[in-house]
Order: structure tokens, then sequence, then C-alpha cells
């Protein structure tokens, strides 16, 4: 374009009369907008081997730091194929623009069948779902990837990622099975265009660790990063958290280092997810502490080519919602797809619960023992959803643990507990309860126990009990500020 023309099309766009080029190729007023750029994340996850915790979970956030759990910390999709249960799901936006792809491990520790035998004789397959939009998704399907694979034991903690220069997607997941001797974990990959017809499954990474014997690797992720070049990153768990870089996704890879110097190794944390942050030149990477069972960590840096750029991100600049996330992925959304998410799936606030007994007192758990304090820390472990009760009774509820949305308040011959729901109509009569206006003042709540009429949750100094509230005392006791 000569100079005198390049002058001219700028003027005209300042008025908005020219655009030389859509993004059709083509010119002229009736140009399509550009498609909107991701502004806030979507988290898919699992929370644990509780009866219900074995399946899809969402939650968003607008600056992937602080995050809120949809649908009241309950699942979003349900797996009723394989074995009933799925984990370590991974989200990805389709290559055209137009679908989301949701892929999970087939796998339902709840159901006793045990991790032993889940190793040598688990699902081979993989479990799908599709959506258009993130909020209809289609049903589950499943596709068995890994049962070529010599005594292949399973097909655990699945990725996708496309292929431009293949035009198709690769899929990755890790196999137990023996191999040169070894029987241990590896990562394979097969390709696939449509997730329903797959290739041959491939040997993908074999990990050596010191003195060349063997290393399980079980988790890892890659992400393709557009730069002054197009290089590839993965981090994976390997006895470490070890982050490698590549030109090509089937490289060669080149080590560039771990997070064993920030006093993180592969006995502490797993399940890495890296993702960039929207419009910045940052990228983040959370790790499952497994070991301690507390959740994500979350880690950021403005380098992945230098391992002493990872930082932790300081403690209260981040917040993982109310339940306790497990091994997942992150995905970039727009606002639109935001706000249809937070439509689809609501929340209600969770609440603290201070007893009128108690000033400055909440119930909280703690070791998964019921108190009342008054420093709660961390203040997850104060938090509580009232949510529809397990009983079914009408207008009533059951009170649900948010950072561990299995478990709930029920009563016990000598009190009251904090216990994961067991399916039970047993179960789902003592962690029910009718609220009502508050017995020692009626602006707040006290908590009758379904199918009686005078046995309230009641609190004291020590901690919670469930009883009859027939004196002044036992009343205060059961009157609770949300």
């Amino acid at each position: 374009m000569s100079p005198r023309l390049s002058v001219l099309f700028s003027l005209l766009a300042t008025i908005g009369l020219a655009n030389p080029r859509s993004e059709s190729g083509k010119s002229g007023p009736n140009i399509a907008p550009a498609p909107e750029q991701p502004s806030a994340y979507l988290f898919a996850h699992f929370t644990g081997e509780s009866p219900r915790g074995e399946q899809i979970y969402f939650a968003v956030s607008e600056d992937g730091r602080h995050w809120s759990d949809l649908n009241n910390s309950e699942p979003v999709l349900v797996s009723d194929v394989g074995e009933k249960g799925v984990r370590d799901p991974s989200l990805i936006r389709l290559a055209d623009g137009k679908k989301f792809l949701l892929l999970a491990t087939d796998l339902r520790i709840a159901a006793g069948k045990g991790w032993g035998e889940s190793m040598k004789n688990g699902s081979t397959s993989l479990v799908f779902w599709e959506s258009s939009d993130l909020v209809h998704w289609s049903k589950p399907w499943m596709v068995d990837v890994a049962s070529a694979i010599p005594e292949a034991g399973c097909a655990w903690a699945p990725e996708a990622i496309y292929d431009e220069s293949r035009g198709d997607y690769f899929v990755y997941w890790a196999t137990i099975s023996p191999r040169e001797g070894e029987r241990r974990a590896r990562i394979y990959g097969a390709r696939t265009k449509d997730f329903r017809s797959f290739t041959a499954p491939e040997l993908y990474i074999d990990r050596r660790g010191e003195g060349g014997k063997g290393q399980d690797i079980i988790d890892t992720q890659i992400m393709e990063v557009e730069g002054a070049r197009r290089r590839f990153y993965r981090a994976s768990g390997d006895g470490q958290i070890t982050i490698e870089a590549a030109d090509h996704l089937l490289g060669p890879w080149e080590r560039i280092g771990d997070l064993a110097r920030l006093g993180y190794t592969g006995k502490m944390v797993e399940g890495p997810i890296l993702f960039k942050f929207n419009g910045q030149r940052k990228w983040g990477l959370f790790a499952d502490q497994y070991a301690t069972g507390r959740g994500y960590l979350p880690f950021e840096t403005t380098n992945l080519d230098d391992p002493a750029a990872f930082q932790v991100m300081p403690a209260g600049s981040y917040s993982f919602g109310d339940s306790r996330k497990r091994h997942g992925g992150v995905l970039p959304i727009t606002k639109r797809e935001l706000a249809a998410l937070r439509a689809k799936w609501p929340s209600q606030p969770s609440v603290t619960l201070a007893p009128l007994a108690s000033p400055g007192r909440k119930i909280r758990h703690a070791d998964f023992r019921l108190r009342i304090d008054a420093d709660v820390k961390p203040a997850e472990d104060g938090r509580w959803r009232l949510t529809p009760a397990l009983s079914g009774e009408k207008g009533a509820v059951s009170i649900r643990s948010t950072n561990y949305p299995d478990r709930y308040i029920a009563a016990t011959p000598s009190g009251a507990d904090i216990a994961p729901d067991d399916g039970s109509p047993t179960f789902a009569a003592r962690a029910s309860f009718v609220r009502v206006p508050g017995l020692a003042d009626a602006t707040a709540t006290s908590f009758r126990l379904v199918g009686s009429t005078d046995i309230y949750l009641q609190a004291d100094t020590t901690g919670l009990r469930v009883a009859p509230a027939r004196t002044e005392a036992a009343r205060r006791g059961a009157t609770f500020i949300p």
C-alpha cells in the first residue's frame, strides 16, 4: 500500500468508514464485529472421594486469583457411564471457536474399588462431554483409548491440545502398564478429529529418575504460547513439578526446571494447571496439595523460560472459593460466557453461624470435629451452606460444610458431629433441620431436627449438641445469628 493510501485509510478509520480487512478477509461496511476477547476464567474440577465428589464442578473468576463456586458447590455434570464417577477434568475451546469439549478420567474411588485395583484393572476409557455455550452439555460418552497398550491398567488425567500443524487434536493421558520390565505410569497419546475415533495409542513420555531408575509420571499439561516465536510448555508431576519447553508439540523437549527450590516437591503437590492471565504477559500455575489435603496452591510467573521467576502468590491475594478443589483445568472465557454460567448455576452466599449464647464465636470444624471458636482460620472452616434438606422435607435445610461439601452437621446420640453423607435415609434424617425464628430472639434463627417438636441444634462454650430446648439457657443456646 502506498504512503498516500495509508494516510487515507487512517483518516477513514477514525470516522468509522473503513476497515481494510475483516476476519473473513472482506472489506466494506457489513463487517462482522471482532470476536469478544476472554476477560474471565472457568475452572472445572472435582472435590474428592466423597459420594458426590467425583463428578464435575465449576468455579469462575474475573481475575484468575479469586474464585467463586457455581451451583452452591454442587456438581454441574454427573457421569452415568462407565464407573459413574469422573476425576481430573480438562476443558478446551475447540479450534473453530464454536464448541467446547470436557474430558475426564473414568474413575470412582468412592464406590469402594480401591486404588490398587483401579491401577491394575481400572477403566481404560475416557469420558467426554460437548457444549456450544458452556451451559448446555451433551450426554457423556466414553472412548476406550488405552486397552491396546499391553496389560494397561487404567487411563488417567487426560488432556487435549489442538495441533495446528496436523489439523487434529492430540489427546494424552497416563496409563500404568509393564514396559521393559517396569510396571509404572507413563504418558501415552493418540490423535483425533472428533473425539470419538482415535489413532492407536503411542508412548509420549517415559521418565527416568536418578540412576536411570524408572519414574512414574501421571499428570502432564501442555500450553501453547505465542510470542516472538511459538513455543510449547508443559508442567508434569513426575517426582517434582517439572517445567519443560519445546518448539514442536512432539518435541524435542528441554527441561527448564522445577518448583523444588520453592520448597514444593512431588511428595507435596501434583496435578499442575498452566494458564495465561488474560491480557497480560503473565502465567499462572496451580498445584494440588494432595499430601495435606489443602487444595490448590497458586504460583505465577512473567517468564516461563526461567524457573527462578515462579513465585507463590502472596497469602491474601487469592481465594479458591468455598469448596476444596482437586485436579482440574482452567479455561479463559468471555464476559458474556461468564454471565451465562452465573445465570445457569447461581450460588447463594455461604454463611457463618454465630451462637447467641457465645458472643464473638462461630461454629466451625477442625480435623472434622465441631467447635465454637472466636478466631477461625482458615475462614472456610467456619462457613456453611443451608441447602435443601437431605430428608427431602419441603422447606427444611441441611447445614453443609463449604470446603468439604460432602460433610454435614448431623445429630448423634451424644450431641452433634460433621460427617459425610452416606446416602442413607438414617443419615438424611439426622442431618435435616426445620429453620424457624430464633427461640430466644425472633430476628435470629433456630434449627429444629426434622421429625421432632422440641429438639434443636444448640451451642455452648464447648461445642454443639442436638437436644431438647426446654429451658431458657437451652433456648438461648439454640439461637444463631447467620
